[in-house]
Parts: C-alpha cells; sequence; structure tokens
C-alpha cells in the first residue's frame, strides 16, 4: 500500500470521526473540537491526493490550500469559542437544550 493511500484511508477516518463527535455531542466544546477534528481529515485528504510526478515535485496548489484553510479554521474555531464563552455567560447554558 503507498503512503498517499494510508494517508486518504487515515484521513477518511478523521472525518468519520468527526462526523460522529459532531452529532453524538451537546456540548459546545464537544462539537468545536469535532469540527476541528473533520477539519483535519479533509486537509489531510487534500495533501494526499497532490498529483506527484517521480521526476517533480508534489503538486503545490493543493498544499497552498491546505495553509490557507489552517489559517481559516484556526479563526472561525476562535469564534465559535468566543461564541460559546458569551453563550456560557449569558445563559449560563454549555450544551444545547434536552428539548424534544
Amino acid at each position: 500500500m503507498e503512503p498517499y493511500q494510508i494517508y486518504g484511508l487515515a484521513s477518511a477516518v478523521l472525518f468519520v470521526i468527526g462526523i460522529a463527535g459532531l452529532f453524538a455531542a451537546r456540548h459546545f466544546l464537544k462539537k468545536i473540537i469535532a469540527t476541528n477534528i473533520m477539519g483535519g481529515g479533509v486537509f489531510l485528504c487534500f495533501v494526499s491526493f497532490a498529483q506527484r510526478d517521480a521526476l517533480a515535485f508534489a503538486d503545490p496548489v493543493p498544499h497552498a490550500m491546505v495553509i490557507t484553510g489552517i489559517v481559516v479554521a484556526v479563526s472561525s474555531a476562535a469564534f465559535a469559542l468566543a461564541l460559546t464563552r458569551r453563550i456560557n455567560q449569558l445563559t449560563g447554558e454549555e450544551s444545547f437544550p434536552n428539548d424534544k
């Protein structure tokens, strides 16, 4: 098995773990962490499927997209954490209500 196939499989596993955590967790912080895990899976997928040639380097475009995505993911995670903190200050809630 080639290394890029192993990385592709690992990215799929990370994405599935993130999806499961996103749907299973009610706590705000756990949902933010699950979203970051999903993003890590997507970033790993982009890098693992970058076009390669035996005589040349890997395609730099997916790598540039991943670097940009990491910056966006960090800033959106910071915003989500700030929003979670503000919700906690105003309502005292740490998770979604248990309404059915």
